[in-house]
This record gives structure tokens, C-alpha cells and sequence, in this order.
């Protein structure tokens, strides 16, 4: 049998307890608050950097029509223009924060760092516009009007964040389908002599010629496949601020 000097103290040890009861929950989420915050860096120094930078690697990357060898095309003096004019959209449908990447509050090497980021992005962008605009030729021309017109258009318009994702993925998608399924089919394949070819299929070497397509193997297409779909998540990633 307990007696009531015990259930005295049961009873002050409870009440106790309970006042305490939100200062633990505050201890506890406070504990926990700076778990969530050192995510962040390590999504923004890390994780970012890889991304963009596998995907400046893929972008001038190609595979030989006859013996699937690796080729490194450098991008074409246009690509550096639009991918300023797409870092430009970028803070201006407020993807990125001027503010918030770059600030007097910062430590110098925090505003270096985000340089950096930015700077892996930037030549990202170059190298999606490398991976999507077809090499040389007619074609070449065309859809670097397309681009061009776009992203022109895109600088004039009422752009929030969800929008310019929508309208970028909508813009690279077309441009893959029309350069890896359209005009790869054009191509004539370099498996066999000229000769042959013209009289395998006169049409699609007629094509070739005219458009002056390069041939490239089948694998290019999965390459820049990859290359698209890893850009835009890094996008969707990219925070607009790294203020803490």
C-alpha cells in the first residue's frame, strides 16, 4: 500500500512534468531547426555544382555514327549569348534572388562560392543550347531563330517562377524532339558506302546533303536525353535565395 506522502509526491512530480512539457518541444525544435538548415548548404554547394556540371559535360558530348567514339563539340558563340539572356530571365522571374545570391551581409567567401554555383549554371545553359541546336547548316539557322525569338519575347513578358519552368521545358522539349527524332531520321547513316546509300534510300541522303547534317550514332539522343532532364531538375532544385 503506497502512502499518501508518496501520492504527494507522484502527484508534484507530474505537474512538474507538464509545466515543463512545452519548454522540452521548444528545446526539441530547436534541436532540430539546425538539422534542416545545414541541409540547405549542402543542397546549394554540393549538389547543384554536380548537376549543372554533368550536364555541361553531357551537352558537347556525341557519339560517331561509325565506331560510337566519343566527340567533345565546343558550343557556338551563339549559345554563350542565349544562355545570358537565360540567366537574365532567371532573376527576373525572381528563380534567383539577386539579393539573396549575392549581398554585403555575406562573408566574402560565401559570395564567392555563389559565384561559383551561378558560374556552373551558367555554362549548363551553354551547353543545353550546344546539345539542342543542330550542328551547322540550314537547320542550324532555323532553330536558332527559334531560340532566339523565344527567349527574346520571354524577356518582355509577365514571368513568374512556375511559368518560365513551364515555358523552358515546353521550349527544350520541342527543340530535342525536332533535333534527335525529326532530323535524325533525315540522316543518313555512315554504315555504308556513299554509293549504296544512294541507292538504299536516295531521299534521306538527298536530305542530308541539303540540310548538311552531321551523322552521329543513336546513342547522341539518350545522351542529351539525360542531359535535358537533369538540367530542368536542377532548375526545380535551385533555390531563390541562400539566405539562411
Amino acid at each position: 500500500m503506497r502512502t499518501v506522502h508518496e501520492e504527494i509526491i507522484d502527484i508534484e512530480i507530474d505537474e512538474a512534468e507538464s509545466d515543463l512539457g512545452p519548454v522540452r518541444d521548444v528545446a526539441i525544435e530547436k534541436v532540430q531547426k539546425p538539422k534542416a538548415q545545414n541541409q540547405k548548404p549542402q543542397l546549394i554547394f554540393l549538389l547543384l555544382p554536380c548537376l549543372f556540371l554533368l550536364v555541361t559535360l553531357l551537352g558537347g558530348m556525341r557519339l560517331g555514327a561509325a565506331d560510337n567514339a566519343f566527340v567533345f563539340l565546343k558550343p557556338a558563340l551563339i549559345c554563350l549569348v542565349f544562355a545570358s539572356v537565360l540567366m537574365i530571365l532567371f532573376f527576373r522571374s525572381s528563380l534567383l534572388q539577386m539579393d539573396g545570391w549575392f549581398s554585403d551581409k555575406f562573408s566574402t567567401l560565401q559570395n564567392i562560392a555563389n559565384a561559383g554555383v551561378l558560374l556552373t549554371m551558367f555554362t549548363a545553359s551553354t551547353q543545353l543550347f550546344n546539345s539542342l541546336l543542330p550542328e551547322k547548316g540550314l537547320p542550324f539557322w532555323i532553330v536558332g531563330f527559334c531560340f532566339f525569338w523565344t527567349l527574346w519575347n520571354n524577356l518582355f513578358a509577365d514571368f513568374d517562377t512556375k511559368k518560365l519552368l513551364r515555358s523552358l521545358g515546353a521550349l527544350f522539349g520541342l527543340a530535342f524532339v525536332v533535333k534527335y527524332l525529326v532530323l535524325a531520321n533525315l540522316t543518313a547513316t555512315g554504315d555504308t558506302s556513299l554509293l549504296q546509300r544512294i541507292f538504299d534510300n536516295p531521299a534521306k541522303e538527298a536530305f542530308t546533303w541539303l540540310l548538311d547534317l552531321p551523322r552521329y550514332s543513336a546513342g547522341t539522343g539518350y545522351i542529351q536525353f539525360f542531359a535535358v532532364a537533369i538540367y530542368l531538375i536542377a532548375l526545380f532544385l535551385t533555390p531563390s535565395t541562400t539566405k539562411k
